[in-house]
């Protein structure tokens, strides 16, 4: 769990998150010194060639071309991190990321700042233990820009003192919020354990005690010692030319000189004694995990357990049988690789109050049986086979192909992504039965229990008041270096790459095909618009729990193990429910589209594991309903909604005891419709051929009855009010302010208030409540604000996360900010800046497929043009500081705000 450090928001995306941790390489750090490559070579990559190139100071370059979008994304893979940090000062390649953000000599805090912004403000930094990263995905026109600023910052950083200072409270704020996160304190003592006398014992964090130890000198030392050309790898993905982009980064970077690298710190692996740690959770669930050292990326042995992970976490092994056996939540193995050593971990979630050492035996026992006996030859196969569909999938995104080759590169020491997969496809049966007997000895596992606990009784009273004034005011113009000002000058409406092909079928469901070619995939999207709380019956909460659990348990005409195996023989994924998908190569569209249809209408819903699922249902949601994280979402519901609203009714153990199986086939009779259906097929595929199979296997589809009623009712404007939620675990304090609006998403206000609102946030230290909470107080690591404007009812909320003593401060804040907007218009250059933001935001979001299809769905259901994005950067264009300010005048109510604290109540 590298320490990343979120300075942007990335593309909208949505999933199902797996319990605890994600088995992507940015997570964990992996890294290797890298093969030298040739000056230059030309390779596919994509839809488009590969260009590399090593410059004369040592920089090496990789260029991949992808037309997904006119987008483009830069990444620079410093190869230092938290391995490299002085003794007693962890943190110190964590800090330098921060200051990177600080100003360099030529482009200062505020001008870096404004200039991310203006570009669509979908910047990132992340530190591991081996690898720093900075990376910009902006529309292409912008590329030049952003390679300038990613070479100034190689140059040289500014590190003062007095910055310093401002940001110490910043980082500091940040490792407050990672200890207060039990699964990091877990993670923290794994790493302890596992590696103990090694530079890997610790991750980037970092300690408030080093951090105050540490100087601003300390961090240009390190800044001049490592980040040096010879010691990078940049990456460019996306809508390139890749000749002429070469010779802008020769222009902008080959004049920087090479340096000297240090030695880096030697790992001498001591044998891991065998260790039980104890600890508690404030998720609703618990945790039994059994940890092993793994092979590293170096490691020959490393494809080889790539494959084991797959096949343990196979829905058809014996780890994942506990699932539907009852006896876990959910199942699975991850690994993730550091050079010289791993980790792996088997995982099992169980539910409040379940015995977590039997869980833990049973875990034991199916990796036993995995060594002893050997795995099946067909889990091998099919493993590989689902890494090949995985490899094409990652190529769907422009800034997710450049973490596959900055993975790759920097973090793995490979020349291309696709070596991974050509290793992989090489292991045999025989090789990962030798690497499970190798590194799953229980002789030296670490093994880990996190119990639920409880949160306390939630604090409620009237209103909020403060004293303490922190008057905005507005800020000085920021002169931007010549070279950005020319590019970032200009504001247009964006041109859409999206141009999907709409049908209705005859049964009503609507599909939306777009046709693309970043990758040899077809990825399908589906939902069926429904609301629980108006379409479960009175009595029966928890049936829609109930029923989405039941759908991985095979079809009418194919059981759990069998739809499983038929997935594996095409290497393909499907998921099934309101919200379905399926992903799978291009060539193998035919049969995931028919095993999505037949999951998604003749859903199995077996007696047996109906009441498995039921049981498994009562039994989370005794401990969800005294989990901290829901008791502070209810205390923001009741402050906001009236008694009897439907968004309060909640299911119960007792409510879901109660359920039949004809409970639950009644409600999905009632709520799976076509007429309410919308699919989105995007990828390598003409709109007739989707057409022709949607038609095929969901034309039969009827709907039957009335459609019930999906839209919740509106609500009156709420009463400011506070309350406080107890989390044992938390040192520093979650908090959430709302309110209720009176406009809908159909109000031509909704663009002013958007604009309005990336003038407060969404640029980093160029908004007003990163500048005023963060730059200036460092009171604050995030703080992020968001209008939801439905169809019937509609939020604005804000949420930070602080010390217990800074939470009515930063309120205050916030509601200064709030008045001040209504009270006088936003600045010329302010005005431009939320502007440039939100215009050049439109391409970036149609940068992944993923978010592409999303967007199209959600358009879809909220009766949105399909082409909303356009008809959005038309009306911000012709906005003006005057309408911004009559809107949050007219509707945005400062002293109307809910507070939700959830942690230490407030000092």
């Amino acid at each position: 769990m590298g320490r990343k450090t979120e300075k942007g928001c990335s593309a909208a995306s949505k999933g199902t998150e797996k319990p605890f941790m994600r088995r992507a390489g940015r997570t964990f750090l992996l890294a290797a010194v890298l093969t030298v490559l040739p000056a230059m070579l030309f390779a596919a990559g994509g839809n488009g060639r590969v260009l590399r190139s090593t410059l004369k100071n040592g920089l090496r370059v990789v260029i991949v071309e992808n037309d997904l979008a006119p987008v483009v994304t830069t990444e620079v893979n410093y190869l230092v991190g938290s391995n490299e940090a002085p003794a007693g000062f962890p943190g110190m390649a964590h800090a330098q990321e921060h200051m990177m953000f600080r100003g360099s000599p030529g482009l200062s805090q505020d001008q870096l700042a404004n200039i991310m912004s203006s570009m669509g403000g979908m910047m990132n930094a992340d530190t591991q233990q081996t690898v720093t990263q900075y990376f910009f995905t902006v529309p292409a026109e912008d590329l030049e820009v952003a390679l300038h600023v990613q070479s100034i910052r190689m140059r040289g950083v500014l590190d003062d003192q007095k910055l310093w200072a401002k940001e110490r409270g910043a980082i500091e704020q940040e490792v407050a919020q990672d200890l207060s996160n039990p699964q990091y304190v877990f993670y923290m003592k794994l790493l302890k354990a596992m590696f103990k006398g090694t530079p890997y014992e610790h991750d980037a964090l970092g300690t408030k005690a080093s951090f105050d130890k540490t100087t601003g000198a300390m961090l240009k030392k390190f800044h001049d010692t490592w980040y040096a050309p010879n010691n990078a790898i940049l990456v460019i993905v996306g809508k390139v030319q890749p000749e002429k982009t070469l010779a802008t980064v020769k222009r902008l970077f080959e004049d920087i000189p090479a340096r000297k690298i240090p030695a880096r710190p030697e790992v001498k692996l001591n044998p891991v004694k065998p260790e039980t740690l104890n600890l508690t959770t404030d998720l609703p669930y618990g945790l039994a995990i059994v940890s092993f050292r793994m092979p590293g990326t170096d490691s020959p042995d490393y494809a080889a357990a790539q494959v084991l992970s797959d096949v343990l976490s196979s829905k058809r092994g014996a780890l994942y049988s506990l699932v539907p056996e009852g006896k876990a939540l959910y199942t699975g193995f991850q690994m993730n690789g550091l050079p010289t050593a791993g980790l792996g971990f088997g995982l099992a979630v169980f539910p409040k109050g379940a015995d977590a050492k039997t869980l833990v035996k049973e875990v034991n026992n199916a990796l036993a049986g995995i060594v002893k006996n050997g795995v099946p030859a067909d889990l091998v196969k099919a493993a590989k086979r689902h890494e090949l569909t995985n490899a094409e999938l990652q190529r769907n995104s422009v800034s997710g192909l450049a973490t596959l080759w900055s993975q790759a590169l920097a973090l793995e020491g490979r020349n291309s992504p696709d070596e991974d997969v050509q290793a992989m496809e090489k292991v045999t049966v025989a090789d990962v039965n030798r690497v499970a007997k190798k590194y799953l000895d229980p002789a030296h596992a670490i093994t880990a229990i996190l119990t639920p606990q409880p949160s306390g009784k939630p604090k409620s009273s009237k209103g909020f008041g403060g004293a303490e004034s922190f008057a905005p005011k507005n800020p000085k113009p920021v002169k931007l270096p010549e070279w950005a000002e020319k590019a970032l000058k200009k504001l247009s409406v964006p041109e859409s790459a999206v141009n999907p092909v709409v049908s209705i079928l005859p049964n009503g469901l609507k599909l939306i095909v777009q046709p693309e070619n970043s990758s040899n995939t077809v990825n399908i999207y589906g939902s069926v618009k429904n609301s629980p709380e108006m379409e479960v019956p009175e009595g029966k909460e928890g049936v829609d729990q109930v029923l989405e659990n039941l759908f991985s348990f095979g079809t009418t005409s194919l059981n759990r193990i069998a739809f499983q195996k038929a997935l594996d023989d095409i290497g393909a994924e499907v998921n099934a429910g309101t919200s379905f998908s399926a992903h799978s190569l291009t060539s193998d569209f035919d049969n995931a589209l028919r095993l999505l249809a037949d999951n998604e209408l003749h859903p199995a819903l077996p007696a047996r594991n109906f009441r498995i699922v039921q049981m498994q249902a009562a039994r989370t949601l005794a401990g969800v309903l005294q989990s901290p994280g829901f008791l502070a979402e209810q205390a923001m519901k009741k402050a906001l909604y009236p008694k009897g609203d439907p968004s309060l009714r909640q299911a119960t153990p007792q409510s879901v005891s109660k359920l039949t199986l004809k409970d639950v086939k009644d409600y999905y009779a009632k709520v799976f419709r076509p007429d309410l259906t919308t699919i989105v097929v995007i990828g390598k595929i003409d709109p007739k051929t989707a057409k022709a199979a949607v038609e095929k296997y969901f034309g039969s589809w009827k709907a039957t009855g009335p459609k019930p009623a999906t839209l919740l009712p509106a609500v009156p404007l709420n009463k400011s009010a506070v309350a406080v939620v107890p989390d044992s675990s938390r040192v520093q304090d979650q908090v959430t302010l709302s309110e209720t609006l009176g406009l809908l998403r159909n109000n031509p206000d909704y663009y002013a208030l958007e604009l309005g609102n990336h003038v407060l946030g969404g640029g980093f230290y160029s908004t007003r409540y990163y500048r005023d909470l963060r730059q200036k107080a460092g009171l604050v690591y995030y703080v992020v604000s968001s209008f939801d404007l439905g169809q019937t009812r509609s939020t604005y909320t804000v949420r930070y996360g602080c010390d217990p003593a800074n939470v009515s401060r930063a309120q205050n804040i916030v509601v200064k900010n709030l008045k001040a907007m209504a009270a006088a218009p936003v600045t010329p250059e302010e005005l431009h800046g939320a502007k440039a933001m939100l215009l050049r935001q439109i391409p970036l979001r149609e940068s992944s497929v993923g978010s592409i299809a999303w967007g199209l769905l959600s358009r879809s259901e909220e009766n949105l043009p399909l082409n909303e994005p356009t008809v959005a950067a038309e009306n911000y264009l012709k906005m003006t500081a005057k309408q911004v300010m009559d809107a949050f005048r007219k509707w945005v109510r400062p002293d109307g705000l809910v507070r939700v604290t959830q942690g230490p109540a407030p000092k």
